[in-house]
């Protein structure tokens, strides 16, 4: 059923160069103002970026408002290891993640997991899980948890799942474009479930049916987590292809055409309107949200919102152009600690 309070997120990717951080940083409090539910900040489909990655999250929760989720992957790591990733995470403040399995390492075309670690993402959410409990508190066999005060995943809330846990575990699915086949995906996808994840975020695809058919099949196999559908401006032709190629997912000649013009003016009116006609396809098929690949841009991403803010649709972070307020570092980490991939990766 069609929503009107869809969630609205965005997706980073920490800078490669130091000298571009700053820069980055100012598109990011941009972002925030916009009020967006929540970031995701990527990994690097291989995990080469996971400082980078660590630094930018523990900056989101010191200096905004916006609660960070933040990417996990298998690659390169024994248990152990991404076990004290995810507790030096949680004990910054961090309360909500995506797990990823990841891609083979650059060079390699298989993906053999490392000597003692992980070998799917539903390994890495049942980690996760583990690493929460013995953190925050162990399970009850009711299904609860002896545990402190501390209030629900705010991400999870949003997305309302009921009950929701304190912590929040995404995990990936693909509506197109996957290297396996549906019946795969779904399989990988129950597991992920059944391992502890609440919710998925969707690979880019380019047709609203993909996704929409993705859901019903989801449910048809007894899949009930949201699928929150990731989208990607269409403002660049550029991108889109170096995104396809990544992914494996075309772009279709149609939008090309589209977006063949000389004016850039132009080629970005077209490429928004092309992205509010996947995104009135998606939110038209029950969609809960979107989640916008920013590539760390964020003049396509406010741009969409503005225009869906014309549409009256209303989540607080289309309803008006307020600005979020920005705590101080000493209030971001508490209100981390209180209240809480993009990755091209396979499951």
């Amino acid at each position: 059923m069609p929503t009107d309070h869809p969630t609205v997120s965005f997706e980073l990717y920490p800078p490669r160069r130091a000298e571009l951080v700053e820069t980055v940083w100012q598109r990011v409090l941009r972002m925030a103002d916009a009020g967006p539910d929540f970031f995701s900040v990527t990994y690097g489909a291989s995990g080469s970026s996971r400082t980078a990655s660590a630094e930018l999250v523990h900056r989101l929760l010191a200096e905004t408002a916006v609660p960070p989720i933040a990417h996990l992957t298998c690659v390169g790591a024994t248990r152990e290891e991404l076990a004290d990733r995810v507790r030096n995470l949680l004990d910054a403040g961090v309360r909500d993640f995506l797990a990823l399995r990841g891609d083979p390492p650059a060079g390699e075309t298989e993906w053999v997991p490392c000597a003692g670690g992980l070998s799917r993402a539903s390994d890495l959410v049942r980690l996760i899980r583990e690493v929460e409990y013995e953190r925050l508190g162990a399970p009850r066999p009711d299904g609860g948890r002896e545990t402190t005060a501390e209030p629900p995943s705010v991400v999870a809330q949003d997305l309302g799942i009921t009950p929701a846990d304190v912590v929040s575990v995404a995990v990936a699915a693909y509506p197109s474009g996957a290297s396996h086949t549906r019946e795969a995906e779904l399989a990988a996808l129950h597991e992920k479930q059944d391992a502890g994840a609440d919710f998925a975020i969707t690979q880019v695809f380019f047709d609203a049916g993909a996704y929409a058919s993705l859901v019903v099949d989801a449910r048809e196999a007894g899949i009930h987590i949201p699928i929150l559908p990731g989208v990607i401006p269409m403002t660049d032709p550029g991108r889109l292809h170096r995104l396809a190629q990544l992914t494996g997912v075309p772009v279709p000649p149609s939008l090309d055409a589209l977006l063949a013009v000389e004016d850039d003016a132009e080629r970005v009116r077209r490429g928004i309107d092309a992205t509010l006609a996947l995104i009135d396809g998606v939110l038209a098929a029950g969609a809960p949200g979107l989640h916008l690949y920013t590539f760390n841009q964020d003049r396509p991403a406010l741009d969409v919102l503005e225009h869906l803010r014309a549409r009256g649709l209303r989540n607080p972070a289309i309803a008006g152009p307020e600005a979020v307020a920005r705590p101080t570092a000493a209030a971001g980490a508490s209100h981390g600690a209180a209240q809480h991939n993009g990755d091209v990766a396979p499951n």
